[in-house]
Order: structure tokens, then sequence, then C-alpha cells
């Protein structure tokens, strides 16, 4: 299994300075990627923010399949603490409704007249600075398409009672999940020196080949589809020149081709993973545990 150790210095400074403030927080905003809630969803966000109520915001919706979006939401509205939304910055009605959404999860602070705290978390690359911007109505934060631009913590203003509080983008110090890994590669969530990237688009090539195999006909214009991800970059590496002397297709080119449209939506929308794979992976891990448990101690028994 590949594991990925991508915790920059900064990422463990973020992390010690949002531990030391959250008393002063009454709602996290928590930005995750639609296309990927559950890999791009950072378990040190539940840690930092104790009993906190949360907003959830799958933001770039409108790259993400609308279906499996559907079904996201319904997941994490399940969640005690937790309310989720939907989220296009571009799409002015849908920001609006964010300062409403954490009134809401603390009334007795609105009771009081009080402005309402909210903090903005999320990993890299995500829309955090662009939904700032959004919410202030002008541009304030940053924004690239770099991992990690934001490097240090930053408050804002609000004037419909709120006051808002930016933090870095940060990962956790290893990603287990290998599928995980995977995906905030391809997303661009973390970067391309993480991973091999010939095996970051290899593994996007495998995932689309099984869950949108009409987008690659559309998109690259095949007359078929190819019987694995090595053919599917040498197949987009000949249609669109990526050739090496001798005719040798540069499969460094095609993997770029293939990443680099597939973040832009160039592919249609598109989700990552669903709900019930990672039930699955869940109820895997609880079994495993258990067996882990029971071996440990039949052993001491011995």
């Amino acid at each position: 299994m590949t594991r990925i150790n991508w915790f920059p210095g900064h990422m463990h400074k973020a992390r010690k300075e949002i531990a030391q403030v959250m008393d002063e927080v009454d709602v996290v905003i928590e930005v995750l990627d639609a296309r990927l809630p559950r890999s791009s969803e950072n378990p040190l966000v539940d840690t930092l923010r104790r009993d906190k109520p949360v907003i959830k915001l799958l933001n770039k919706q409108d790259l993400a399949d609308p279906a499996l979006t559907a079904e996201w939401l319904a997941w994490f509205n399940t969640q005690e603490g937790v309310t989720a939304m939907a989220l296009d910055t571009a799409q002015k009605k849908l920001v609006q409704r964010i300062p409403a959404l954490c009134k809401q999860a603390v009334p007795a602070r609105v009771r009081a007249g009080r402005p309402v705290r909210a903090m903005i978390m999320g990993i890299p690359n995500v829309g955090k600075s662009t939904l700032i911007n959004a919410l202030l109505g002008r541009r304030i934060a940053k924004v690239g398409n770099e991992p990690a631009v934001t490097r240090g913590q930053k408050r804002y203003s609000v004037h419909n009672g709120m006051a808002l509080s930016d933090t870095p983008g940060i990962l956790w110090p290893r990603i287990e999940d290998e599928d995980s890994g995977y995906r905030l590669a391809a997303s661009g969530a973390i970067k391309d020196t993480a991973i091999e990237y010939e095996l970051v688009a290899a593994y996007a090539a495998r995932f689309l080949l099984a869950a949108y195999p009409e987008r690659l006909v559309e998109r690259f214009r095949l007359q078929a589809l190819p019987d694995g991800p090595e053919a599917l970059l040498d197949m987009i590496g000949r249609k669109r020149g990526c050739l090496k002397p001798g005719g040798i297709v540069d499969h460094y080119q095609a993997a770029d081709i293939l990443l680099t449209e597939l973040r832009a939506g160039k592919l249609g929308p598109i989700t990552f993973e669903t709900p019930a794979e990672w039930e699955q992976k869940r109820l895997e891990a609880e079994q495993a545990a258990r067996e882990a448990a029971e071996a440990e101690e039949r052993g001491d028994d011995a």
C-alpha cells in the first residue's frame, strides 16, 4: 500500500495554532471537495474542533456528479453536529446561505446579540480562499491553483453578524488509505511530487474506465475503449501527438493531459467515491480490528 507523508512545517505550525484558538471559535466551516468528499475530509478537523458544530461545504459541486453529491449530503447530514450543503462559490445565492447556517448552529450566540465566530478549515486547494473572498464580497484572500497557498492564520470580519478566520490548508501527517492518496493527488490537493505522476494518471485512468467510460470516448474521440490504463494513456498520447522519436508515446505527456483535463472538469462532472464504498471500508476496518484483538487475546492466553 502507498502511504503518503506530506506534512510541511507550516502545516504542523498551523495545527498548533488552530488548537490554541479553538476556544474562541463558535462554529467550524470545513470546505470539502465535492468530487471526493470523504477523502478530502481531514480527520484532524474533528479532533481540533472538539464539540464545536461544523458546516461541511461540498465545494466545486459543478465539477462533481450531482447524483452522488446528493448521496453525500444525505450521508453527512445524518451525523451529529454536522450540517452539509453543496457549494459553487461562483453562485452568490449559495454563498449567501452560509452565514444563516452558521447562526442556526449556535442560536444562543445570536440571541445574545454577539457575532458568530467561524473558522474556515480544509485541506489545500479546496477553495477556502475563494470562499472567503465570496463571503466578504471583495478579493482579500490569496487564491491559487497550487496546494498550500495560504500560509498563516488570518482574521476577517463579515458585517452581517459573522466574524471569520482563515487557516492554511492542512493535510494529516500520514494518509493511510491508498485510494484517498491517489484521489487527492488526481484532484491536485497534494503536490504532484508526492506520488509518481504517471502512477496517479494510471489510477485515474483505471477509475474512469470503470466509472465513466463514455466520458473518455467523447473527450478523446476514441473508436473503442482500451483494455487498461496503460493502453488508455497510449491512446491519448497518440491522439494528442505526444510522440517521441520513432513514434513512441511519451506517457508523461499523456498523463499530464489526462490529469489536467480531469482537474479542469473537461471530462464532465465526476465523483471519485461513494458513501457505500466508505461504509464498506469502515466495516472491513472494524472486522480487522476485532480479529487483531482476538488474535492478541489468544496469544496472551497461550
